[in-house]
């Protein structure tokens, strides 16, 4: 289970209307999901006394942060680290922590920031502070290569049959706004995955990161394809990933921040995103 979703036997009550449900990320041309202005005009915050970052991630999240063959440390998260080090002209030092010991780690002035996809939550905001974030993590719904589903909605798939994880938010969701469905669970993501592979459901509606994951590798054989935009609300898919600072360090959080919107503005992020993600999540 990717640890920016919300998932679990959980209730959720959502009160947004549909349409406001199935937002669309401002994508540029290339597909590349964007979360900052790139009209705003940013003003350099003070890093004259700034000489260097201590930043921490994990190696044990491909691809975002992993030991490569040759041993070095990599993964989107990783080349995001170096890219603000880069904007920001200071020197980096980039190590790896276990993941639950991250914000023990900022708390402790060990580190700068971690750059680690820690989830925007209520728990872990009451631990640290963080930046806008620069990754959601979308659900998406995903068809056999062939299928005709252009605008998968509530009325287009009445009395179809959806495959989803069972006790995750992508089934609550389901529920709740798709119920005119036939919504089948299964176990695991695998499990999921297998039926819309053996044509067992026509399409199924899960957590948009691990499926672009899977479309991307060999395990998927070329068969399927996402169908339609990406499924963002909050209550049900989370408040996206950030970069953890310390609680109450606001100029390191600003440095940060403006560092990422240079990034998005130079096209920089852009690069990263289709590196990682030639099958975009978004």
């Amino acid at each position: 289970m990717l640890r920016t979703v919300l998932a679990g036997a959980l209730a959720w009550t959502a009160t947004v209307p549909l349409p406001a449900l199935a937002q669309q990320a401002q994508n540029n041309a290339s597909g590349v999901p964007m979360f900052w202005d790139p009209q705003r005009r940013l003003e350099r915050p003070d890093t004259s006394a700034l000489r260097s970052l201590r930043i921490i991630t994990d190696d044990e999240y491909p691809p975002f942060g992993f030991t490569a063959a040759d041993g070095l440390l990599t993964g989107f998260n990783v080349d995001l680290a170096r890219a603000i080090c880069d904007e920001l002209k200071v020197s980096c030092t980039i190590q790896a922590r276990r993941f639950d010991t991250i914000l023990d780690t900022l708390d402790k002035n060990e580190a700068d920031a971690a750059i680690a996809s820690i989830a925007i939550t209520p728990r872990n905001l009451a631990r640290a502070d963080f930046t806008q974030p620069y990754y959601r993590t979308p659900a998406r719904f995903v068809t056999r290569t062939g299928t005709v589903l252009d605008d998968p909605r509530p009325e287009t798939l009445a009395g179809k049959v959806i495959g989803v994880q069972a006790r995750t938010a992508h089934e609550a969701y389901l529920q709740k706004f798709f119920s005119a469905a036939e919504i089948k669970s299964y176990d695991s993501a695998l499990a999921l995955r297998s039926a819309l592979k053996r044509d067992e459901v026509p399409v199924i509606f899960g957590d948009g990161v691990s499926l672009a994951l899977w479309l991307n590798g060999s395990d998927a054989e070329g068969c399927c394809a996402f169908r339609g935009g990406p499924f963002l609300e909050s209550s049900y898919f989370g408040e996206g990933v950030g970069i953890a600072v310390k609680r109450d360090n606001a100029p390191m959080r600003r440095i940060l921040d403006f560092a990422l919107a240079r990034l998005a503005q130079r096209g920089v992020y852009a690069e990263l995103y289709l590196k990682y993600f030639p099958i975009g999540f978004f």
